[in-house]
């Protein structure tokens, strides 16, 4: 890669500056912030809601572990890990209007004792090296600039012995249903996105951003490379989505 590349990133189908791209992506989430629950029920039908289950068991919530949770936005993972008995958390986003939304709902099921909330860059975490049981990052990771060093500094905050587990939407698996995939995507997800919230173009770039995403075995050799060990994967969905783990050992 040279010097003119590393200063490129894709934004959807589009490449642009790597400065600009995380502008581009705040701008994303502050339109769909108040709507950002319906839009992950249009873009997986409402089976969101049960890979988060997967995932938050996955994640073994316990009263002694504590939990950062990286682009948590409007704290779907972070609700769901106290309500399975975990430990105290940091709901952390980089979009104030994701993290406002966050809050009010952790008001509203008056969960706010157990939540530090945190408007922070993922790729430069405000947080000591080795003091977090566990990381997660659900649909979150794609839309970063440096995935790599989002990884590392997920690696680098937990304990020795803590997990980095990573929810994504990821590379289909059955290749007979990849038509159906696209047409949904591409066609009906931008329309219904305008007729539901107004924003053809968010919901576009979303579709988008799920394609430019590395597939299963590419992130995880990304996490092994940030130094992350026991990496594995499982598919949800025939590989819609996966969740990845890895521990600090």
């Amino acid at each position: 890669m040279n010097d003119k590349q590393a200063d490129l990133a894709d934004f959807g189908f589009r490449t642009v500056d790597r400065d600009d791209k995380k502008t581009l992506v705040r701008e994303v989430f502050s339109s769909v912030a108040r709507r950002y629950d319906v839009m992950n029920d249009l873009m997986s039908l409402g089976v969101h809601r049960l890979w988060k289950r997967d995932f938050v068991t996955a994640l073994d919530p316990r009263p002694h572990r504590s939990l950062l949770d990286l682009a948590g936005g409007t704290g779907d993972i972070m609700f769901r890990w106290l309500d399975g008995g975990g430990g105290p958390g940091i709901l952390s986003d980089i979009n104030e209007d994701m993290l406002r939304v966050g809050r009010q709902r952790a008001e509203a099921q008056g969960l706010v004792g157990g939540i530090s909330f945190l408007l922070t860059d993922a790729e430069t975490l405000p947080i000591p090296s080795g003091s977090m049981d566990r990381v997660s990052m659900a649909f979150g990771l794609r839309n970063c600039t440096n995935k790599e060093r989002v990884l590392a500094e997920a690696r680098r905050v937990l304990k020795p012995g803590g997990k980095f587990l990573c929810l994504e939407f990821s590379r289909l698996t059955v290749a007979a249903a990849m038509p159906l995939y696209d047409a949904w995507s591409f066609r009906a997800l931008p329309a219904i996105g305008q007729m539901v919230a107004g924003d053809r173009e968010s919901y576009q770039y979303l579709a988008e951003s799920i394609r430019m995403f590395p597939d299963q075995d590419i992130l995880a050799d990304m996490m092994r490379a940030a130094g992350l060990e026991r990496v594995s994967y499982r598919n949800l969905s025939g590989g819609i989505a996966a969740i990845h783990q890895g521990w600090r050992l």
